[in-house]
């Protein structure tokens, strides 16, 4: 018999010392608490199927524990985090204004417990990220380029003509060819879809337009297509760049008069759809090379809407990663909230071929595989941001440095006796010597 889950228990990370009154009241209200020092690294020791919100306690912050703070209030940005303000608060200060600013709510000194409470008891784990039912609640993005494609989407929405949907692949074609349909007239009569280029070309004529019973081998009963059964829906063909050119005359028909002729049959059937087509190829290309026809292609864009590459839509990357993330954690058990600095680093800097699809992808094989709270570098298989690799540079050129010295001191600066002591040759010490400009004459 499986095991029942544990419940959810409602948690406050108390980033500082609460008083023996705060933890009272706390405690009292159901809320456990949990002190962490400011200079503590690591986990917080959160169950998956905590609710938890942060408080960051600035009242009694020494100087040192303040850079730690902004640390943590960065790390930590994916919990609902308050701020509790000392009596003074330097507002001048770099560090704190840049812990504050991940912070939802600042509480003035003293605090008002009571305040305190009811801000605790009204916020839910939640996000601006929430699922919704608007139609373009799968399209999320703040960037520039998602602005202007989701204003050119609405345009194109009531309007009954054709849209070609173009971009690369992971872009997200598909979920545009959905919002277009939602946000139209015909919203509440049938989607269809179809991938062009997964169906064998001798099975796509049927898939489309249908066929009669005997029109061939195995054509056992009589089969409607597609567009018949998307009569006064949208039809969203995916992949149209790879529509073999029998098909692509069968669509012409389609586009122009609005019938469609099932295999077998010569009898039009009248079909009142509209097309949706989508494609990551060149179409200008193909029409010259042969391989599409330049009369459907016409017919196919009368309006374009392109879809950004992850690469292009600045600030979207991070949003969509706490997005995949949180649904993931809404359908499993995990441990996984939210990315550590350098992950963060680490998704920008990433060229995403595969786009919003990859992103997707590594989110939930790391919130998988990782242990931890923060999905790090190596959890989403990610190189190690340009800034973390020089530190580590860095610090292993200091640590090589200061071994050198030590052995040198040791020896009394006899490069034979140094390089006993390194277990490396007298060549390899001199090497060294250069490498870290260090002068033996001026040691000695």
């Amino acid at each position: 018999m499986p095991a029942t889950p544990a419940p959810s228990r409602r948690c406050v990370i108390w980033f500082g010392t609460p008083c023996s009154t705060e933890r009272a009241l706390l405690a009292s209200s159901g809320w456990h608490i949990r002190a962490v020092s400011l200079s503590e690294t690591g986990g917080v020791g959160m169950r998956s199927e905590d609710i938890v919100i942060g408080v960051l306690d600035f009242r009694t912050c020494t100087a040192s524990e303040l850079a730690s703070a902004a640390e943590v209030a960065a790390a930590y940005r994916h919990l609902p985090l308050f701020a509790l303000l000392p009596a003074l608060p330097d507002e001048s200060d770099v560090q704190l204004q840049h812990a504050l600013s991940h912070c939802r709510h600042r509480f003035a000194h003293p605090l008002d417990h009571a305040e305190l409470l009811r801000r605790l008891a009204s916020l839910k784990e939640t996000s601006a990220l929430a699922s919704c039912d608007d139609a373009l609640a799968c399209l999320l993005g703040e960037s520039s380029a998602m602005l202007a494609m989701r204003a050119t989407l609405r345009k194109f929405a009531p309007v009954d003509l054709p849209v070609l949907v173009t971009g690369e692949t992971g872009t997200g074609k598909e979920a545009a060819a959905h919002a277009l349909h939602r946000l139209s007239p015909r919203n509440g009569h049938p989607f269809h879809a179809v991938n062009c280029g997964a169906i064998a070309p001798t099975l796509l004529q049927s898939e489309l337009f249908g066929h009669e019973r005997g029109a061939f081998t195995g054509a056992t009963t009589r089969r409607a297509g597609l567009f018949e059964s998307a009569h006064r829906g949208t039809v969203f063909l995916d992949e149209v760049g790879d529509l073999p050119m029998e098909a692509q005359t069968s669509l012409l028909r389609v586009l122009q008069e609005g019938t469609v002729e099932r295999i077998g049959s010569n009898q039009s059937i009248h079909v009142d759809v509209r097309v949706l087509a989508a494609t990551h190829v060149d179409l200008e290309q193909a029409m010259e090379q042969g391989r599409f026809r330049s009369d459907l292609y016409y017919r196919l864009n009368v309006l374009r809407l392109t879809m950004p590459a992850l690469r292009r839509r600045e600030g979207d990357i991070e949003l969509l990663a706490l997005h995949f993330l949180h649904e993931f954690r809404a359908r499993h058990v995990i441990r996984a909230r939210g990315y550590t600095p350098a992950a963060r680093r680490a998704l920008a800097e990433f060229h995403w071929p595969g786009n919003v699809r990859e992103l997707l992808n590594r989110v939930q094989r790391a919130a998988i595989t990782t242990d931890n709270e923060l999905i790090d570098c190596a959890d989403l298989e990610l190189a190690a941001p340009a800034e973390t690799r020089e530190r580590l540079q860095d610090a292993r050129l200091r640590d090589e440095r200061e071994a050198l010295v030590a052995c040198l001191t040791r020896s009394h600066y006899n490069v034979s006796a140094c390089a006993r002591l390194m277990k490396v040759s007298r060549v390899t010490v001199y090497r060294l010597c250069r490498k870290h400009h260090l002068q033996l004459e001026s040691l000695r």
